[in-house]
């Protein structure tokens, strides 16, 4: 797979999806966010697959959404174009930010370059981010007159507060890498020239786990925030009856039994 998306199968088990519109500082238009979606159902349908990682061509992450399809949206009819846009949303972005905060395989951002707008809420729907120090992040749709569509309301309270999330998002204000790191926006900040590198091993690191194990664990843990304890303690056991049952499972407890013996 080519063009606004390449799509990379390495032999230890990372694929590698890089965001390619690099004159367009990888902005989404339709064709990227298509290539994407299909490109993360084919690594969710590959046993080979145990990890992704999501980057971005050239200097930049994602500039968020395409500003051509801005413009044209500025030439619909008033009556069109909020019917219009919530059908969009709905099928388009939130199926996109869906699928990729729903996979049952980690995959992890390694952000390069300014995460603006949409490419801010892409790097956020992922398990993990890896950022340069040339990274800048930016909640830039208050700018425009929009509100954050890309699931950042959902994710980024989640991850630096409630209180600095509306910061972020009430002034759209760039934050630097060292800031992203300090508040959790990030998980590792590494040398600039080295992030996909980065972002790979610490995909490898994942891909020794069990991925029966991570699969489940990630599911739960996804929405552990809108659950009680008894329903997290519920969906675990469920969960853990799957694992007591797996490959995965009994391999280990036989190579351990093996060693101990």
């Amino acid at each position: 797979m080519a063009g606004d998306l390449i799509f990379e199968t390495r032999d230890d088990a990372v694929a590698v999806l890089t965001l390619n519109r690099p004159d367009a500082r990888n902005a989404v238009n339709d064709d990227l966010r298509d290539a994407l979606v299909a490109a993360l159902d084919i690594a969710a349908a590959d046993p080979e697959v145990r990890a992704i990682v999501l980057t971005g061509a050239g200097s930049a992450f994602s500039a968020g959404g395409d500003i051509a399809g801005m413009k044209a949206r500025l030439a619909e009819p008033g009556d069109r174009v909020a019917a219009k846009g919530w059908l969009h949303q709905r099928r388009n972005t939130h199926h996109l930010v869906t699928r990729l905060a729903t996979l049952e395989k980690p995959v992890i951002a390694a952000v390069n370059g300014a995460a603006a707008g949409l490419g801010a809420d892409l790097a956020l729907a992922c398990d993990a981010i890896v950022a340069g120090r040339a990274a800048r992040f930016m909640y830039s749709y208050v700018l425009r007159g929009l509100i954050p569509d890309g699931g950042g309301m959902y994710f980024l309270p989640r991850r630096v507060g409630l209180a600095r999330a509306r910061d972020l998002v009430f002034t759209g204000r760039t934050v630097r890498a060292e800031e992203a790191l300090a508040i959790g926006l990030v998980d590792r900040l590494v040398e600039d020239g080295t992030v996909r590198d980065a972002a790979v091993a610490m995909a490898r690191e994942y891909c020794a786990g069990s991925p029966t194990a991570i699969g489940l664990a990630k599911s739960i843990m996804n929405n552990s925030f809108e659950m009680s304890l008894n329903d997290v303690l519920a969906a675990g056991a469920a969960a853990q009856g799957i694992c007591y049952a797996s490959a995965e499972h009994r391999a280990a407890v036989q190579a351990f039994l093996d060693k101990a013996g």
